[in-house]
């Protein structure tokens, strides 16, 4: 007879895999690796021209259906790491919601990269993942000078 096996990760797996994987379980660590992620996924390379960036979620789709499926899967390791931050279950539907859409527009052979190039998900997913850890969290918060030395200083 099969053991029974649960599909959920507590906390207390969620713990002994952090810790065997050597992740920090800290806000500023997630806040690096979900930007590092967003980049990854959204902001490789930029297109010549244009000056539009694109990234690896661009490019999956142009592998059918594997493509789309490897880029669902990096958005949800960003869901899995809002569910460890302690978000709310409407902002991750929200986050899954973003996901699957991206998921449904890639699944068109070759012309859902047209789509995926403008409806950027992880981009999406971040901004609700920041807005969380800005507000719950504000000691992870990093300044970008080079940003404010672009846009200037934000007014109150």
């Amino acid at each position: 007879m099969m053991a029974d096996r649960t599909t959920r990760m507590d906390a207390d797996r969620f713990s002994r895999f952090a810790e065997a994987a050597r992740l920090p379980t800290d806000a500023a660590s997630v806040r690096q690796r979900v930007e590092a992620l967003e980049h990854l996924m959204e902001g490789l390379v930029t297109i010549p021209g244009i000056n539009r960036k694109i990234g690896l979620d661009v490019i999956l789709d142009f592998i059918p259906f594997a493509g789309d499926a490897v880029a669902a899967v990096m958005g949800a390791y960003m869901i899995w790491e809002a569910r460890n931050l302690g978000m709310s279950r409407w902002q991750m539907s929200r986050m899954a919601g973003n996901v699957g859409v991206d998921f449904a527009l890639g699944l068109i052979p070759f012309i859902g990269a047209i789509p995926d190039f403008f409806f950027r998900s992880n981009t999406r997913n971040l901004k609700i993942i920041k807005r969380h850890l800005d507000k719950h969290h504000p000691s992870s918060v990093v300044i970008d000078a080079a940003k404010i030395a672009r846009t200037g200083p934000a007014r109150s």
